[in-house]
């Protein structure tokens, strides 16, 4: 599949619970992000490669080594690097200040990026939903990021909290239940293992509709 069929794949038929249990089935223990990062509107769901940004805090807009004011750091060139079809996805900092906004969105909705994932806050949550653009954060936040963070890398793996990976092109998916994480290289094999558990799960509703105990399906199909 190219990217066009296996995004809308994921988008049409699948969700992060299915993907999640069919990783775990194949030894990818550790994908979702932590449980915090949540959509910012409800019934939203992103699908799109990861360009990962590493964030950190920072005391002031001067840079001693470059010995001049450098606001932000790298977030302007990071976010001008957006691609299309491409996911925004920043960890590194604390949450004392926002890592994204409105003017983030208009510029990332026009290089046809699909989204923005972020371990931190985001503000200008009015403008954001106007503009229908996807953000999953831990909450909103107005303090603004110019004197307390800056961008030091991206297109680069980045680690979460709870130990999860994130390395540039890996598949984001997330929906209302989280966000999670596909391995690139794994992605074609998920997506198939996951559209079949759903089959096997739509196979399993009938059956409990018709009376069978849950304990019984699960014995005989491992699935419940």
């Amino acid at each position: 599949m190219d990217d066009k069929d296996l995004f809308g794949t994921i988008r049409d038929h699948l969700f992060t619970s299915v993907i999640g249990d069919v990783m775990d089935a194949a030894g990818l223990i550790r994908q979702f992000l932590p449980y915090e990062i949540r959509a910012m509107a409800p019934d939203t769901m992103i699908v799109g490669r990861a360009m990962p940004v590493l964030e950190a805090d920072c005391a002031g807009e001067m840079v001693t080594q470059s010995g001049k004011a450098e606001p932000f750091g790298l977030m302007f060139r990071a976010l001008d690097d957006l691609k299309p079809g491409e996911i925004y996805v920043c960890t590194g900092a604390s949450r004392r200040y926002a890592l994204w906004g409105e003017l983030m969105s208009t510029r990332a909705m026009s290089l046809g990026g699909v989204g923005a994932v972020l371990d931190g806050c985001h503000r200008d949550t009015r403008g954001i939903r106007r503009l229908g653009f996807p953000v999953f954060s831990v909450g909103a936040y107005g303090q603004d990021q110019r004197l307390r963070g800056r961008v030091i890398d991206f297109r680069c793996p980045i680690e979460f909290g709870n130990g999860v990976v994130v390395r540039p092109g890996d598949i984001i998916v997330g929906d209302d239940d989280g966000v999670l994480a596909i391995p690139r290289d794994a992605a074609p094999d998920i997506v198939a293992a996951a559209m079949a558990k759903v089959r096997g799960e739509e196979e399993i509703r009938l059956r409990i509709e018709r009376g069978a105990t849950a304990e019984t399906i699960f014995e005989e199909t491992g699935i419940m």
